[in-house]
C-alpha cells in the first residue's frame, strides 16, 4: 500500500493517556485511523491492501494531534524499525505540542 505525506497535512499520535506534550521518540503518523487502533495498545495489528486495520487492542484510547507545525527530517522522520509500508509510522525528534482530538 502507498501511503503520501502532506507537508501541510494533520499529524495524528494514539495514546491510551491524556497529556499535553508528546515525549522525542513517539510514534506519530498521518494515517488518523493507524493511531486511533494504536490508541487502544494492541499486542497485534495489521492492515491489508485497501488499508483496512486489525487489532486486539482492548484500552480506552485518545487520539492527538500535533499543535505546532511540523517539518519532515527536522521534527519527524521515518520509523528505522518499522514493518510498515514506507510513510506509515514516523518518529518525533523533539518534544511538541499537542491536542486532544477524541477519546475513542
Amino acid at each position: 500500500m502507498e501511503l503520501r505525506i502532506n507537508p501541510g497535512g494533520t499529524w495524528y499520535h494514539g495514546s491510551n493517556k491524556v497529556f499535553s506534550e508528546l515525549e522525542e521518540g513517539s510514534t506519530v503518523t498521518q494515517w488518523k485511523e493507524l493511531a486511533e487502533a494504536f490508541s487502544h495498545k494492541p499486542t497485534r495489528l495489521s492492515y491489508d491492501d485497501h488499508g483496512v486495520i486489525s487489532h486486539n487492542g482492548k484500552e480506552k484510547g485518545y487520539l492527538y494531534i500535533l499543535d505546532e507545525p511540523i517539518t519532515v527530517g527536522i521534527d519527524v522522520f521515518q520509523h528505522p524499525r518499522t514493518v510498515m509500508d514506507k510513510n506509515a509510522e514516523f518518529l518525533t525528534k523533539r518534544p511538541l505540542k499537542v491536542k486532544l482530538i477524541c477519546e475513542l
